[in-house]
């Protein structure tokens, strides 16, 4: 048993911040004046903000370097890395394609055999597509016939992607390539594929320009980019989102379009049939609302769909076609008492993932909406898969939990039964050492909200244990069970690990989503300082051992809180976080999160952004807890400058003795480009925790 032992580290003397300069730039929001003195960390590419940039790594970067076991956590973390890891297999002509990291490759590199147990073939490694490993390939999608491929690569973790065509029968690289890629499918059909992307960027602002006009567009194999047939844009509505995907035997193309700056939820849906050779798009919901409708598959005609129109944890319909318009629609599915979190179809049925109580519950269902069984699970997690081409009938998913590793199955579809196809096998870990518990807590208005605490079996609840509480709550996301083997090492030391399943996400339906969103956000702010009253009331932990999480929405969560109640917390970790609230919108997609957060630029929302904005409620009169605050400079979903302004406000702000330091990556983007720079990030901030904490891990080691 790893014991923590308390040592006398104490709280560093105030650090030694880069000055930071202030300008004179007020914005009038509807009759209220609101300074933005760091506007100018706005531009990244600035030399001033360079400079800044370095200063500021040079401070944070000095102070986590004085930890005693930084180095030896991280290199725990390695340690429990190293196991190969799989993808679920797909198959694609006579070939069966997975991806499998050896341990610790940076990328995972993409195999293929011929047969469940043929002769292993390397059929790509991104890991030679660049020397320090940061190109990921994003995606790969391979034509129907499986004789061509689209590899999509994501240079130092940027959003935008490259398209690359390989020959897959010669596994080489064709002269094609598709740049300016953004938030796009790919979508086989005939000698070709569709995709969406936008107009080139401004050199120099790549990283943060708004992005509008988004494009559908049909490349056909060896043709140049500059011949692409455009096949759909709105410019009336720049800020819509296109995207197209194809039905599995490429009969039918179906357009997906949203309009989320303008504060609608849901998508139109279109459809065109290429059978009848008309290139005329027939409305299947003809407008964009606040309803959402997602194409499933299509058994002839009939176009299976899931809606939570009218049903707020979501239905199967059925769209009839007939003679170019929609004949009928009926209910295939109705709504159950938990959310459907994904649907598909294999081996001639439809697959439904319920949600129950955030864990995964599937059942199999005929193709006129009979239900046939359900799939035995191993127990409360998340299962993900359980699709497959037209023809096949070899179905494979993955599930894990908190304290189950990616385990890949193979289900039987006539008889129900799964089997183990394969299991990782991690050095020296011992899953019945562990357990995870739900509990259900009250809320500040007194909802019930439940949350996942993961620990060592007989821990002591003494309120003594230093404990990670995470959260996200937003955007109609959930945070289902799932397995993280380098939070195995802040288990295996004696840590609690919990993750909330707040409002605003998906947990319990599109009731709960609304519940935590627009004017309703501080319910998500409630839920996790109720989350973390129940930990340390219940005496898992106090507030000197508690630290807290969250990433992008979840960096808000966090910034937020603190301003709200930084006593609770000994250590606030805000990773990529959305900080600003009255300018969010005006940098590369922000514009697509009015639909979830509302608009500073509408006087009916302003306030209420105004009211939790973590830039904008740092106050000097508190007590914040010691903070270590992350971005990338490739982050061009969350653009840098929202956590460059947010630590630039609080370090001046905030006149204690914690740090406020911010840990800027390179080459890195909204999540971490490479395993090195994933492990690299993960050992910094547990060190940073236990540091702040005053304790100190007796072995970080086997």
């Amino acid at each position: 048993m790893v014991i923590l032992t308390n040592v006398s580290i104490g709280a560093a003397a105030q650090l030694s911040y880069p000055t930071t300069r202030k300008v004179e730039t007020v914005d009038n929001y509807h009759g209220t004046q609101v300074a933005d003195p760091y506007r100018w960390l706005e531009d990244d590419n600035s030399v001033e903000t360079k400079a800044w940039v370095e200063a500021q790594n040079k401070v944070s970067f000095g102070y986590l370097e004085q930890i005693p076991f930084r180095e030896q956590w991280k290199d725990r973390m390695l340690e429990v890395s190293n196991y190969a890891k799989y993808s679920a297999p797909g198959k694609k002509g006579e070939y069966y394609y997975y991806y499998k990291n050896d341990g610790l490759q940076n990328q995972s590199a993409l195999y293929r055999t011929k047969g469940l147990k043929g002769k292993e073939e390397k059929v790509l490694d991104p890991n030679r597509f660049s020397t320090d490993g940061t190109t990921r390939m994003a995606n790969f999608s391979l034509s129907n016939d499986g004789k061509y491929a689209v590899v999509a690569l994501s240079l130092g973790g940027s959003d935008w992607q490259t398209y690359l065509v390989r020959d897959m029968q010669t596994n080489q690289f064709l002269q094609d390539t598709i740049s300016w890629v953004k938030v796009s499918g790919i979508a086989w059909q005939g000698d070709g594929f569709y995709y969406s992307r936008y107009p080139a960027p401004e050199k120099g602002k790549e990283l943060s320009t708004k992005n509008e006009n988004h494009q559908v567009f049909y490349h056909r194999i060896g043709t140049p980019q500059s011949s692409d047939e455009l096949i759909y844009e709105d410019p009336a509505n720049p800020q819509r989102f296109h995207t197209l995907q194809t039905s599995k035997d490429e009969r039918f193309s179906i357009l997906t379009i949203s309009d989320r700056g303008k504060g609608f939820l849901g998508n139109a849906l279109w459809i065109r049939d290429t059978k009848s050779g008309s290139k005329n798009w027939i409305p299947l919901v003809k407008e964009v609302s606040n309803t959402n409708y997602d194409f499933i598959d299509n058994v002839g005609e009939r176009i299976l769909v899931s809606t939570d129109d009218g049903a707020p944890n979501y239905r199967i319909i059925e769209m009839d076609l007939k003679n170019g318009s929609v004949s009928s629609t009926r209910t295939l599915i109705p709504e159950a008492k938990f959310p459907i979190r994904s649907a598909s179809t294999a081996g001639g049925s439809i697959f439904i993932n319920y949600l129950e109580n955030v864990s995964s519950h599937v059942y199999q269902y005929d193709l006129n909406g009979k239900r046939i069984r359900e799939i035995k699970l191993p127990g409360i997690g998340n299962a993900s898969g359980f699709s497959t081409e037209k023809k096949s009938d070899e179905i494979f998913y993955t599930f894990s939990s908190y304290t189950y590793p990616p385990t890949i199955f193979q289900l039987d579809p006539v008889l129900g039964k799964s089997t183990v196809f394969r299991a990782p096998v991690i050095p020296g870990y011992q899953a019945d050492l562990f357990e995870t518990k739900q509990v259900f807590y009250t809320s500040k208005d007194g909802t019930q909200v439940p949350m996942f605490i993961t620990h060592k079996k007989g821990l002591a609840l003494n309120g003594n244990n230093p404990t990670i509480l995470y959260g996200y709550g937003g955007f109609n996301i959930s945070l289902t069970p799932s397995f993280s083997a380098v939070n195995l090492t802040w288990l295996e030391q004696g840590g609690i690990y919990v993750v909330a399943n707040l409002r605003g996400g998906s947990e319990f339906g599109e009731t709960w989503h609304k519940d935590g969103m627009l004017d309703k956000k501080q319910h998500v702010f409630d839920d996790f300082i109720a989350a973390a009253e129940h930990l340390i009331k219940n005496k898992y932990t106090s507030p000197s051992y508690l630290a807290i999480q969250g990433g992008s929405n979840g960096g808000l969560l966090v910034g937020a809180v603190i301003n709200q109640r930084p006593e609770l917390f000994k250590v606030a970790i805000p990773q990529v976080g959305v900080m600003d609230m009255l300018r969010y919108q005006k940098f590369t997609i922000g514009w697509n999160w009015i639909a979830e957060y509302g608009s500073s630029e509408k006087p009916d929302q302003f306030g209420f952004l105004y009211k939790y904005s973590p830039l904008h409620n740092i106050s000097s009169d508190l007590k914040y807890p010691s903070t270590l605050i992350t971005t990338a400079d490739h982050d061009d979903r969350v653009v840098p400058a929202h956590s460059f302004k947010y630590a630039a406000a609080l370090q001046s702000a905030y006149k204690g003795k914690n740090p406020v330091i911010i840990r800027i990556d390179t080459k890195s983007g909204h999540g971490a480009s490479n395993l090195t720079k994933s492990i690299e990030l993960s050992a910094d901030i547990f060190s940073f925790i236990y540091h702040e904490m005053g304790i100190r891990p007796k072995q970080i080691s086997k």
